[in-house]
């Protein structure tokens, strides 16, 4: 598990710091993420996402169930408080209920249309996005020419604008 903390932690954490927008809760929904992904690593399948793609799925869960937390206790908080504003300054930049809904519906449907991918396209379209990696950084990882890596890229994600547009 260190290991794969310390190959993954990064990109998680700055896809939790991106959903959430505050290092402290970045930190904890990562500890929330690490955690469910030791509990629930027997159940993973290659077949259906690339490792980097199910982890970060799980780490956008674990920072939107976070952002419902923390609304729930700034409510809880605000209603104890007088009505002296204190609860307005409180409020924050945090997505309401409504934001977090969606969030977490985008994030199910780009899940859903990932798995429609075929495994190389799926592969390298979440190697370019979730690990960050160039065109040329793909082709030299995966031994393939560049011009197959582009092609791939661009089919993957004609696809899945495609099957995304189904989902809104």
């Amino acid at each position: 598990l260190k290991s794969l903390y310390d190959l993954t932690s990064g990109k998680l954490y700055g896809l939790a710091l991106r959903v959430l927008d505050r290092h402290e809760w970045a930190e904890d929904a990562l500890q929330e993420t690490f955690l469910q992904i030791w509990r629930t690593a027997p159940d993973y399948r290659a077949a259906l996402s690339p490792p980097m793609a199910w982890m970060g799925l799980i780490v956008r869960s674990r920072s939107l169930d976070l952002l419902r937390r923390r609304k729930a206790e700034r409510e809880h908080l605000s209603d104890d408080i007088d009505d002296d504003g204190l609860a307005d300054r409180l409020e924050g930049d945090t997505p309401d209920p409504l934001h977090t809904s969606l969030a977490s519906q985008q994030a199910w449907a780009l899940h859903q249309c990932l798995t429609r991918l075929e495994n190389k396209q799926r592969e390298v379209v979440s190697l370019a996005y979730l690990r960050d990696l160039s065109h040329g950084e793909l082709a030299e990882q995966l031994k393939l020419p560049l011009g197959t890596v582009k092609t791939w890229i661009r089919r993957g994600l004609d696809q899945l604008r495609v099957c995304m547009a189904r989902f809104a």
